[in-house]
């Protein structure tokens, strides 16, 4: 099935639902909605389409258990897209308008918008590539396995973010497991990403990549990447315990205020960022990043900006931490610390 050279404006819940679909390609699409943009399935190419969705996720793939059975969302491709938030119509009609979001208590939620797998997630992600992708006035890039999913083999590079109203990058393998009795926890494992600039992050949340107790996230790379927060965090903050939230709809707020304002990685093991450099645009007396329940983590190269008195490193329970040729911080292996700050 090909889906090509068409525009869509208030699609309803869904811009596109495709289920159980095979061979299915989706190019030049330009949807504009108030809901889900796009939803696709298995041997899946998407190219050139721009998703406009400020009250729920724009390019968006689910693996549920709708056709009775849990079925694999596998070898797709992405490119050269965009997703946003801004006001409904106001991407097709050209004057991008950014309405403000509220949430149910009132609060100033933000939009929606973004990339995201997920929530739906009993079949798996496995063997996908994404390439070329802006992201503007939305949340981040969000992959998730919280109802028994085999996250894998995931490629994501060239991405630019600005505007961003949640965590810039979120991994999350939780337990929620919606879908059949019986179903085991997931996994995360084997994710690459590469070459990311992001601009004006929320400064609420730092990006996150978060397994749950006896169950890590495992082998991830981040490798060339650049982060601008909002900044502002204080040291109060710093000395925050976010929740485990194993069965919580994963999103970042379920955490509440994060720790740190670069990275928060809790219960991953394998994890290596190579050439990643974190930054604020105000001052934030929170360290740049907090590792909990963490093994064999690498810092190559990596530099970040920092207040008087505030670490770079956030220490808890990390076995096999090396960071190396990393400005303002000293070559450092440690094969067991239970707690320190750098």
């Amino acid at each position: 099935m090909v889906l090509r050279d068409f525009s869509i404006l208030s699609g309803g819940w869904f811009g596109i639902l495709a289920t159980g679909v095979d061979n299915f390609t989706l190019s030049n699409l330009k949807i504009d909605t108030n809901r889900d943009g796009m939803v696709s399935c298995k041997n899946v190419r998407i190219s050139d389409c721009t998703v406009n969705s400020p009250y729920d996720d724009g390019i968006c793939l689910k693996s549920d258990y709708s056709l009775g059975y849990p079925r694999v969302e596998e070898n797709v491709t992405i490119t050269n897209s965009q997703v946003s938030g801004y006001d409904v119509g106001t991407l097709l009609d050209g004057t991008f308008q950014k309405k403000q979001v509220y949430n149910n208590a009132g609060q100033n939620a933000g939009p929606t918008g973004r990339l995201k797998f997920g929530t739906e997630s009993n079949g798996g992600f496995k063997n996908i590539t994404i390439s070329n992708i802006v992201f503007d006035y939305c949340r981040g890039l969000a992959l998730e396995s919280v109802d028994g999913a085999q996250l894998e083999d995931v490629s994501i590079s060239n991405v630019t973010m600005r505007d961003i109203f949640n965590s810039p990058i979120f991994l999350r393998l939780g337990s929620r497991m919606r879908g059949p009795e019986g179903a085991a926890v997931g996994a995360i494992r084997r994710v690459s990403l590469s070459n990311f600039v992001v601009y004006n992050a929320d400064p609420r949340y730092a990006s996150i990549i978060s397994g749950i107790p006896g169950h890590d996230i495992e082998d991830v790379r981040l490798n060339n990447i650049r982060i601008y927060a909002a900044g502002g965090g204080t040291s109060e903050q710093a000395a925050i315990t976010p929740p485990e939230a194993e069965k919580a709809y994963p999103e970042p707020r379920m955490f509440g205020v994060i720790p740190a304002y670069g990275f928060f990685v809790r219960h991953v093991n394998g994890i290596q960022f190579n050439d990643v450099q974190v930054s604020y645009l105000k001052p934030d007396f929170r360290p740049a990043f907090q590792l909990e329940n963490v093994r064999d983590a690498e810092f190559l190269h990596v530099k970040a900006q920092i207040e008087p008195n505030a670490k770079t490193f956030a220490l808890r329970s990390v076995e096999d931490f090396v960071v190396q040729l990393s400005p303002g911080v000293p070559d450092t292996k440690l094969q067991k610390v239970d707690r320190r700050e750098f």
